[in-house]
C-alpha cells in the first residue's frame, strides 16, 4: 500500500499567527514536523498543503529550503486542499498531519499506522477516547474515502478534512486507538503563547531530536508548573472552524 503524508501548514492563525515559521532548537515549528512524519518510517511520500495567500509564500519558501514538496490551495477548505494533492500524486492511505504539533512523536505515528494496515479500516484516529496530550494525536484514512466525502462535507467539515467520517460512523469502517496510560491532561500543541512557552521548555531540556511522549510526561510530571503554564487554555469546538 501507498502513504502518503500530508502537512497542512499556514501563517494565518487567529492566536499565534506565523507560529508554524517559528524556530525550535534550531530549526523551524514546520520543519520539526516534517522530520518526525518522515522519521515514522511509514510514509513513502510526503507533501506540505499551504495556501495561495500571499503570506504563505514563506511556507512554500521553507518547504524548498528543508526539501519537501509544497501544495498550495483554498485557505478555508483544506479538504480540497488534501484532494488536489492526491490529484497530484497517486497513494491509498493518507496521514493527516498538522504543522502545530512540533513534539509529534514517529513512534505513535508508526504504531497508528500498524493498527490501521492490519485492521484494513476506512479510518483511525487516536482522538476519538482522548488519552494522548493534544498536539500528538494521529490520524490514517483511505485516499478513496477522502474522494467520496468530497461529495458530502459541508461547512467546517471542510476545514477539519475527517471531522465528517468520524462524525458518521454509521456510513464508514472507523478505529479509534486508545494509547495509555491516560496523559490527556497535557497540552502539546501549539497555539497561544503560553503553549509556546511550555513547548519551548521541552525542547530546551530534550534537545532537537523528536522525543517520546512518555519521556515528556514523565519529565513534566516532576515539574508541574511547566504543564500549568498553558492547563488554562482551551481548543476551539469543531463548529468553530
Amino acid at each position: 500500500m501507498t502513504t502518503l503524508g500530508i502537512i497542512q501548514a499556514r501563517m494565518g492563525s487567529t492566536r499565534l499567527p506565523g507560529k508554524v515559521l517559528r524556530h525550535l532548537g534550531g530549526r523551524t515549528v514546520l520543519d520539526r514536523v516534517v522530520r518526525a512524519a518522515r522519521e515514522s518510517g511509514v510514509l513513502d511520500d510526503l507533501v506540505v498543503a499551504t495556501t495561495v495567500e500571499p503570506d504563505d509564500d514563506a511556507v512554500a519558501a521553507e518547504c524548498a529550503a528543508i526539501g519537501v514538496d509544497c501544495y498550495r490551495g483554498p485557505v478555508d477548505d483544506v479538504l480540497t486542499r488534501f484532494l488536489g494533492v492526491l490529484e497530484t500524486r497517486s497513494a491509498e492511505h493518507v496521514m493527516r498531519f498538522t504543522a502545530d504539533c512540533p513534539l509529534l512523536d514517529p513512534r505513535l505515528v508508526a504504531r497508528a499506522y500498524r493498527v490501521f494496515e492490519a485492521a484494513g479500516a476506512d479510518y483511525l484516529t487516536t482522538s476519538i477516547t482522548r488519552t494522548l496530550p493534544r498536539g500528538l494525536d494521529v490520524e490514517v484514512v483511505r485516499a478513496a474515502v477522502l474522494k467520496e466525502i468530497d461529495k458530502l462535507a459541508y461547512d467546517h467539515h471542510r476545514t477539519h478534512v475527517t471531522s465528517y467520517v468520524y462524525t458518521h460512523p454509521a456510513e464508514f469502517d472507523v478505529i479509534g486507538l486508545t494509547v495509555l496510560p491516560d496523559l490527556s491532561h497535557l497540552r502539546l500543541t501549539l497555539d497561544t503563547e503560553d503553549d509556546w512557552r511550555l513547548i519551548e521548555a521541552i525542547v530546551d531540556h530534550f534537545g532537537d531530536a523528536p522525543t517520546s511522549v512518555s519521556s515528556i510526561a514523565t519529565w513534566l510530571g516532576n515539574r508541574p508548573e511547566l504543564a500549568e503554564l498553558n492547563a488554562h487554555v482551551r481548543q476551539k469546538e469543531l463548529e468553530q472552524a
